[in-house]
């Protein structure tokens, strides 16, 4: 499973026009799901995106959590992030799960992010999607379990 976290002064998910989910201060994580991942990879995944210290303390070092800053937490499903792009100028998506799988997996994925972090919210799983975002810093870190 990977997540491309990105550090966020405020993000937003839109499906035709439509805000489906939003946060201010915290991460914006591009989520793919890979054929060999299974629950054991998303609650990986999940603990670091909540533990990962990429909030500047008060001395402005990177130490500081998504929980110890009480940052939101915006979800979005990528199937494109999975694609092998190693050969030829267009890429394969082979390397993707299937959708029922991805589709599985990032459901869990959010349901448990929703129990243990009060600021959570998603884009909608297969839907077109136009995300908006301020990376804060830039800050941005390719997770991976």
């Amino acid at each position: 499973m990977k997540g491309l976290l990105q550090r966020v002064r405020g993000a937003r998910v839109e499906v035709a026009g439509e805000v489906v989910g939003a946060v201010d201060q915290g991460l914006l994580v591009l989520v793919a799901v890979e054929p060999d991942d299974t629950r054991a990879s998303a609650d990986k995944l999940l603990h670091k995106l909540l533990n990962y210290r990429v909030f500047s303390d008060p001395e402005g070092k990177m130490n500081l959590s998504l929980a110890e800053v009480d940052g939101g937490l915006l979800l979005v499903s990528q199937f494109t992030l999975a694609a092998d792009t190693r050969s030829g100028l267009r890429p394969s998506f082979s390397t993707a799960a299937p959708p029922a799988l991805g589709q599985e997996l990032f459901d869990y994925l959010l349901a448990k992010a929703q129990q243990l972090h009060g600021k959570v919210a998603s884009g909608r799983f297969g839907a077109d999607m136009q995300v908006h975002l301020v990376n804060d810093g830039p800050v941005t870190f390719l997770l991976q379990t």
